[in-house]
């Protein structure tokens, strides 16, 4: 049976990309697991999420070079715990599920612990991004055997194996970039089901909101698959 949560109470930093996510931290925050601290990374947000964030007790990272990558490695140079995980700070997955992932990694000895993204309900995860997502995710099954069916929006691993992959990807090629060098590194993966929700009211996702973003990051995707 899979641990609930790890044996001790182990520091791991959360690290959540944002740009004018302001009206999504309050709820994002307000399900910190004890043992977690969240490094927000503002990512050039004009809404004041960086003002949101410090009011509700995060720490905050400014990276002004715009891209998902950029952000994620920002928080993850200025994380100094033994642990690190990743998530969307736009409250479609709660920070709740957090202690699975970290107790797979902590107690029972997985490289990474990944959500694998469960709808709640109809149009939450529209087509073209579900099938972008399930195109790559069964090519890197087929061609590296490592066993993922989403590409890890929510993860959790030790940050020192994280840096030692020297991901170079500062856009929204990041987590495919990751997948494939994980793979290389033999890393081994869990993937846990986590609930997959409406995001917060007045925010807008910069990759499944509209076709073109969705082909933006599917461009990016490309660059790492020549």
């Amino acid at each position: 049976m899979e641990s609930e949560c790890p044996s001790e109470v182990t520091t791991c930093d959360i690290v959540i990309p944002c740009r004018d996510e302001a009206a999504a931290l309050p709820l994002v925050l307000a399900h910190v697991p004890p043992g977690f601290a969240p490094i927000v990374v503002d990512n050039g947000s004009s809404d004041g999420t960086a003002d949101v964030a410090r009011s509700l007790g995060a720490r905050v990272v400014d990276e002004p070079v715009a891209g998902y990558g950029a952000a994620v490695h920002a928080g993850v140079l200025a994380s100094t715990a033994e642990y690190v995980a990743v998530v969307d700070g736009d409250d479609s997955m709660t920070l709740a599920d957090l202690p699975r992932l970290l107790a797979a990694v902590h107690d029972d000895g997985v490289t990474m612990a990944v959500g694998r993204r469960r709808p709640v309900a109809r149009g939450v995860w529209p087509w073209h991004a579900r099938a972008g997502t399930l195109l790559l995710a069964t090519w890197i099954r087929r061609s590296s055997g490592f066993g993922i069916h989403d590409l890890a929006p929510m993860r959790v691993c030790r940050r020192a194996d994280l840096l030692a992959l020297d991901l170079q990807d500062r856009r929204f090629g990041y987590p495919l970039e990751l997948m494939l060098k994980a793979s290389e590194a033999g890393w081994t993966v869990r993937e846990l089901d986590i609930d997959y929700r409406p995001r917060a009211a007045g925010t807008r996702s910069k990759v499944s909101g509209s076709v073109r973003g969705t082909v933006r990051v599917t461009r990016d995707f490309a660059k790492q698959l020549r």
